[in-house]
């Protein structure tokens, strides 16, 4: 059996590995318009806090260039531009860039729409690019850092995809991924299982009208690998000084490493 014939998970549904891509994107094609309200609701805002402590990870420069993956609405993008422009009304030095790149095009339209349409300042210094993880249409050796949140476990063939981020970045670039986890107390991880499953799809059909693309969503995240796990598929992917830091307990985890 070929790999593109054989299964893969969707949730804890099993279907075959070619579909799996179109079911994803008309699980965010539906979410689109209520995508960031909901990421509020499910967190209690507590997402926006692991954004901001990712992107003091990074330590965005002046003159760096980030392309965030599956960046959806733009919030990693915003905040890597708004504070490399702090350091260089400090120190000076050229413009970041900034590129969010997301197979939906509706994610991408609803980041444009949400922050007042394209002519605002924010949007005007971010390019928007159409592209799958799996085989993106930048040049190799072309970012500073590349970005991924919240994402990497929706792509199909997650190796390929992160041997992607290594052909792009440049010699000393660095990635970080920022995704659910897995709680290593197995007390939070009882509570946030319960909490999972049984709030957050019901949320998704008050709010989004969209229950099932929740139920996905939070299946998807208990079939992710665990952290440990996933450190190992970075480093296969050619990545060195990879490490993760737990977020609230280890519900969410961000991952790094550097293209040396």
């Amino acid at each position: 059996m070929s790999k593109s014939d054989d299964k893969i998970d969707f949730g804890f549904t099993e279907i075959p590995r070619s579909e799996k891509q179109s079911r994803v994107r008309g699980v965010f094609d539906s979410v689109a318009s209520k995508y960031d309200l909901m990421n509020d609701a499910m967190s209690m805002g507590i997402h926006r806090v692991w954004k901001d402590m990712m992107v003091t990870k990074i330590n965005p420069q002046p003159g760096e260039r980030l392309i965030d993956i599956a960046g959806g609405t733009g919030d990693i993008a915003k905040r890597f531009l708004a504070r490399a422009a702090e350091v260089q009304k400090r120190r000076g030095g050229p413009d970041a860039a900034a590129i969010v790149s997301d197979i939906n095009y509706e994610m991408l339209a609803a980041g444009l729409l949400e922050n007042g349409g394209a002519d605002t300042d924010i949007n005007a210094r971010i390019e928007r690019v159409c592209g799958n993880a799996e085989a993106l249409p930048f040049e190799s050796a072309s970012a500073d850092v590349m970005t991924i949140s919240f994402g990497i476990r929706n792509v199909t063939d997650r190796d390929a995809a992160l041997r992607e981020f290594y052909r792009i970045l440049k010699p000393g670039g660095r990635l970080f991924v920022l995704e659910f986890s897995t709680p290593p107390d197995k007390f939070l991880r009882k509570i946030y299982d319960s909490y999972s499953f049984a709030v957050i799809p019901p949320l998704g059909g008050l709010l989004a009208g969209d229950k099932d693309s929740y139920q996905y969503l939070v299946e998807s995240i208990r079939r992710f690998p665990r952290q440990d796990a996933f450190a190992s598929m970075i480093k296969d992917g050619g990545f060195s000084q990879v490490a993760w830091q737990d977020y609230s307990g280890g519900i969410a985890a961000l991952h790094w490493g550097w293209k040396v």
